[in-house]
């Protein structure tokens, strides 16, 4: 936690403190004042996050330091940003980063942005995850690498492979791993399972694409600057899980798991199709807000 520098170190202008950090040129701005006319523009919430970027600070420091000012460019540099969010572009874009189970990941519009409701297919896969042995995993579609590493992180003794049709993607989700200095998580190039050939894993995860092409949900929000490829799948959007469900038994050992995280209103048909090739123990599991979120199945073998 940052210290306050004492009183007597500062200096006094216009009757309050100083800190020996605040710029006294003529186009220094008051924290305070920037936050304020960040907010007639965008979330405040979002204008904090955008902020404490811009300065290298925590949340934190930030609330305790609203009296001070800021230089001028970095006042025009959080300006800037402000107006890119007002516009539309994601935090996480703007910042470079997301925050994801136990770390900060970062993302660039080659991946989409991990979201809360993606860690209950961590969580799920972990309870059916021994910790106690070695264990191989894959992670379809991996992105910035969000699933892979956290598995890997909360599973060391397993080796997790992670495939991704985006080369760009996979530079960023090499860049995580490297900064999260995990070594049990592989990462290759290619389309679901093709880098997987000959290969079996006692379980796969997926968060693939499962917007139907065409939805309007796709023109709203954050969906508008998420690379297109990841977010939509096919006139009803269950062309990827189809293609995963279909295939996945030849890649698992018997007893192996598959779990893919899909839409709030396709649990029951994404059931269906792990019914349709065999899977046993199937369900759906429910996300915070009550809705579908999660489907998983075992194969139980030939």
């Amino acid at each position: 936690m940052d210290c306050p520098d004492p009183p007597f170190r500062g200096r006094v202008w216009r009757g309050r403190y100083h800190s020996p950090m605040e710029s006294q040129t003529a186009g220094a701005r008051r924290l305070d004042d920037l936050l304020q006319d960040a907010r007639k523009r965008i979330d405040a919430v979002d204008a904090e996050f955008l902020l404490v970027h811009v300065l290298g600070k925590s949340r934190g420091w930030l609330f305790a330091h609203r009296g001070d000012f800021v230089s001028e460019a970095a006042a025009a540099a959080f300006d800037a940003l402000v107006g890119r969010r007002a516009a539309g572009a994601p935090v996480a874009y703007l910042t470079g980063q997301r925050g994801f189970w136990r770390f900060d990941l970062a993302v660039s519009p080659a991946t989409l942005i991990p979201r809360p409701e993606t860690e209950l297919l961590v969580e799920l896969a972990l309870e059916r995850l021994p910790g106690d042995r070695p264990l191989r995993i894959a992670d379809l579609g991996t992105g910035s690498g969000a699933i892979a590493l956290a598995l890997a992180f909360e599973r060391p003794r397993a080796q997790v492979v992670a495939t991704d049709a985006s080369a760009a993607a996979l530079g960023v989700a090499r860049a995580n791993a490297t900064t999260l200095q995990l070594r049990n998580v592989e990462f290759r190039e290619g389309d679901w399972f093709a880098p997987l050939a000959g290969e079996r894993f006692d379980l796969i995860a997926s968060n693939p694409p499962y917007i139907a092409v065409g939805d309007p949900h796709l023109d709203e929000g954050d969906l508008r600057f998420e690379p297109a490829a990841a977010l939509s799948s096919g006139a009803d959007g269950l062309d990827a899980l189809r293609a995963i469900t279909g295939r996945a038994p030849a890649y698992l050992g018997d007893g192996g798991w598959l779990l893919v995280e899909h839409g709030w209103d396709q649990g029951a048909a994404v059931r269906g199709l792990f019914a349709a090739v065999g899977f046993i123990e199937v369900e759906t599991a429910r996300d915070l807000e009550g809705r579908d979120r999660v489907t998983l199945g075992c194969w139980p073998g030939q």
